[in-house]
């Protein structure tokens, strides 16, 4: 059975850095990508960053240059890096995992850790 835990969250001034791991256990193979969402009090969960398989990284505008989403693959383990925290950051961080599969992809969540940041 595939888990996912997060860790790092916590309180934080707004320009202040956190770094957020994501431990992966159970095994999987093939062709995957790890992900960071968040979610705001009263908002909906949003895509922050993903991670595939392959290397390549991708980051929602907001948080392009300012958040770094890294993989080692050998602890089975995804960072999200963020400097500059701003307090519109603060949100519950989730961690998932999606493990392309035919014909139905097989999908992961954590359970969260929150960031607060505060003005």
């Amino acid at each position: 059975q595939v888990q996912l835990v997060e860790s790092g969250g916590g309180l934080v001034q707004t320009g202040g850095s956190l770094r957020l791991s994501c431990a992966v256990s159970g095994s999987f193979f093939g062709d995957n990508t790890m992900a960071w969402y968040r979610q705001a009090p009263g908002e909906e969960r949003e895509l922050v960053a993903t991670h595939t398989s392959r290397g390549i990284a991708n980051y929602q505008d907001s948080v392009k240059g300012r958040f770094t989403i890294s993989r080692d693959f050998v602890k089975n383990t995804v960072y999200l890096q963020m400097n500059s925290l701003k307090p519109e950051d603060t949100a519950v961080y989730y961690c998932k995992l999606v493990v392309y599969r035919s014909p139905r992809d097989m999908e992961y969540w954590g359970k969260g850790t929150l960031v607060t940041v505060s003005s």
